[in-house]
C-alpha cells in the first residue's frame, strides 16, 4: 500500500513548511520595527516580539507534527492518540489559513494550503482502521488466529 510514501512526503511538506512560516514573520516583525507601527497604541516592540514567538512556536509546531508524520511512516504504524490529535489541529488550522488566504493572497496559496490538508488528511485515514473494524497494527497474520480466538473454535 502506498501508507508509507504519503506519510513521509507529509512530513517532509511539514518539514518544508516549518522554515517558511519563520520567515514569514521575521519579515512581518521586521516591517513592524522599520515603520515603528503600533496597534491602539500597543508599543511596537512589543508587536515585533509577539511575531516572533508566534513564528517560532508555529514553526516548532509544524516540525512537531513533520516529526509525527515521519514516525507514521518509518514505523509503519498509525500515530497515537497525542500523535492524531497533533495531526488533526494541524490540518484544522492549514484549513482556516486555506480560507483567509483566498480571500487575501489568491487562489494559489489556498491550493498549497489544501494540497497540505489533504496530505494531512490522507495519512490520518491511511493508518486509520480497517474496514472489519480492528486498527490495521492489530491485524493477525494470514493463516493465524488473533487474540482469544484459538479457543473459539473449539468451543
Amino acid at each position: 500500500m502506498a501508507r508509507r510514501p504519503i506519510a513521509l512526503v507529509t512530513a517532509a511538506v511539514l518539514l518544508v513548511e516549518a522554515p517558511a512560516i519563520v520567515g514569514v514573520n521575521a519579515i512581518m516583525a521586521r516591517f513592524v520595527e522599520v515603520q515603528s507601527m503600533s496597534l491602539d497604541g500597543l508599543d511596537p516592540d512589543h508587536m515585533v516580539t509577539g511575531t516572533w514567538a508566534l513564528g517560532i512556536g508555529s514553526g516548532l509546531a509544524l516540525a512537531l507534527c513533520a516529526l509525527v508524520a515521519l514516525l507514521a511512516g518509518v514505523r509503519d504504524r498509525g500515530p497515537g492518540r497525542f500523535g492524531r490529535g497533533l495531526l488533526i489541529g494541524c490540518a484544522v488550522v492549514h484549513g482556516l489559513l486555506g480560507a483567509v488566504a483566498a480571500a487575501l493572497i489568491g487562489w494559489g496559496a489556498f491550493a498549497v494550503l489544501m494540497t497540505v490538508v489533504g496530505l494531512i488528511v490522507l495519512t490520518l485515514v491511511m493508518y486509520g482502521k480497517d474496514p472489519a473494524g480492528k486498527p490495521a497494527a492489530e491485524k493477525p497474520a494470514a493463516g493465524r488466529p488473533a487474540a482469544g480466538e484459538a479457543g473459539a473454535a473449539t468451543a
